[in-house]
């Protein structure tokens, strides 16, 4: 069985790493390359860097800052954040990143992501889905969450996987930052929908959601930022937890 991954986010806005409630609120939480260093020692399995307002500010990710990052850890890492066109990949490639996560570009062109994937492989392409329940249905969000779109969530998947993404960074809108717990239900429907891993993103509080987003939620990763960031979860400790709970974890 595929070892279950831990995976720290680093929310960036303004070359600082921030951190909100349901995508709002934001506070500052540290810099983003002394974060990225204690949890690559800590034993954290990948790191995603997301340049949160890159989108929405028609910025680019900020090339020099994922250069920094890169050189400061030794494990995966997946940048977002205003990535667009097959050069900006390549860039940001460059700069030592090992994968790029895209979102609002693959819905206003999904054929990006089969550009992206020939062109350097399925294994770099993450698609960033940012989902809400709005009246019992989940729709798709772009833009930092910010603009409601009428795609339905589940096909949204289906398709990103068609295309030749190999991964998706789901992320429940409705619990984001409220460490309320994973939103099990709709990551488990999608993880057992689709071929390709499922990153499960939105709502850690405590360890058990941890063990319940893997088990209930069958993701394949789990990715979390303020219990990272303000030292209320430490990494080692969440993997001894996972490891006595019978989970496929790797050891530091």
């Amino acid at each position: 069985m595929l070892t279950k991954r831990i995976i720290p986010c680093l929310d960036i806005k303004e070359g600082r790493t921030v951190k909100g409630v349901n995508f709002i609120q934001l506070r500052d939480a540290g810099d983003p390359v002394e974060l990225a260093k204690i949890y690559s020692d800590e034993g954290a399995d990948e790191l995603v860097f997301l340049d949160i307002t890159a989108t929405v500010d028609k910025r680019k990710t900020l090339v020099e800052l994922v250069t920094k990052v890169a050189k400061a850890i030794n494990i995966p890492f997946t940048v977002g954040g205003g990535i667009s066109t097959v050069e900006d990949v390549k860039v940001l490639l460059n700069a030592g990143a090992d994968k790029i996560s895209i979102n609002s570009a693959a819905v206003k062109n999904p054929g990006i992501i089969n550009e992206m994937a020939r062109e350097f492989g399925s294994q770099c392409i993450v698609v960033a889905i940012d989902t809400r329940n709005v009246d019992g249905i989940d729709f798709v969000h772009t833009h930092g969450g910010r603009t409601p779109t009428l795609l339905v969530t589940q096909k949204w998947a289906q398709e990103v996987c068609d295309r030749g993404a190999g991964e998706i960074l789901l992320t429940s809108m409705d619990h984001d930052g409220t460490k309320s717990g994973f939103a099990n239900e709709i990551t488990a429907e999608i993880s057992a929908m689709l071929s390709i891993p499922v990153i499960a993103s939105g709502g850690a509080g405590n360890m058990a959601d941890f063990k319940d987003v893997f088990t209930f939620g069958k993701a394949d990763a789990a990715l979390a930022a303020s219990i990272f960031h303000f030292k209320e979860i430490p990494i080692p400790e969440l993997k001894k937890y996972l490891d006595k709970e019978g989970l496929p974890i790797r050891s530091q």
